[in-house]
């Protein structure tokens, strides 16, 4: 069996027997938007296996940086951006992060619309330039990459004026699902939503995965059950509902 298998085993083992269950803790998690959909399945899980809550806090990435530096927490499940800030970066245990799951970016449609052809950069320019309207969400480690996709093509002016900025990942597939805006541009799991459908992946020269990692807290009080809940995150339990997300683990 793998290492990490092995001590995902023994933290769950740990996680499961009588002596945690009779320190159950309750842990503070702040988390990128983008894994809301994920973590929210995996949260009552691990809960209940192991006895321990989660308080889940999902923002995004400027956000998450001035929470991590403005109130106690446990651990973070956050996009590796948040962790490029020093501030932020010191409220963590010293040591390695994990990496927990990575996704790319990709152009959503409504329901049954006709799919656009962003097979290419040239054709993704010519499908922004002719839409009426986009979203996404600007204030975001995901919203700073679209930005400099839109730069790279030479279409940043232009997209300003047809953005509807969204202030949340959930946001921005029920725009596209009401008509609000006709393009959604964002992360590929936050465009798999009820009422939209994925035109495509952005072409491979403008892709980027963003990775989301994991790590503890400096001033976290149940560190060895936040550690436990990382661990979780690795388990082949996790890595399926990541899967079925449309997150890669890892």
């Amino acid at each position: 069996m793998d290492k990490p298998l092995v001590a995902a085993a023994l933290s769950l083992a740990i996680a499961r027997s009588p002596i945690a269950a009779a320190t159950a803790a309750e842990l503070k998690v702040l988390a990128g938007g983008s894994m809301t959909a994920s973590l929210k399945e995996l949260g009552p899980r691990f809960e209940k296996t192991t006895g321990h809550k989660l308080d889940l806090t999902f923002a995004a990435t400027p956000e998450l940086i001035k929470m991590t530096t403005s109130a106690p927490f446990d651990l973070g499940v956050v996009p590796v951006d948040v962790m490029k800030n020093d501030a932020a970066r010191a409220t963590f245990a010293a040591g390695p992060m994990i990496n927990v799951a990575r996704v790319g970016y990709g152009v959503a449609v409504r329901s049954g619309a006709q799919k656009p052809d962003v097979s290419t950069p040239d054709a993704l320019k010519q499908t922004l330039l002719k839409a009426q309207s986009i979203t996404f969400l600007p204030e975001s480690a995901a919203g700073a990459h679209v930005l400099k996709v839109f730069d790279r093509l030479g279409i940043g002016d232009a997209m300003k004026a047809k953005t509807k900025a969204q202030t949340a990942p959930g946001e921005i597939a029920k725009a596209v699902a009401a008509g609000d805006a006709e393009l959604g541009v964002f992360l590929t799991n936050v465009l798999m939503a009820p009422g939209v459908e994925l035109a495509g992946p952005f072409p491979g020269e403008l892709q980027q995965e963003l990775v989301f990692v994991g790590a503890v807290a400096a001033g976290s009080k149940d560190a060895p059950a936040a550690k436990a809940f990382l661990d979780f995150l690795t388990t082949p339990e996790a890595v399926g509902v990541f899967k079925a997300k449309g997150v890669t683990p890892g």
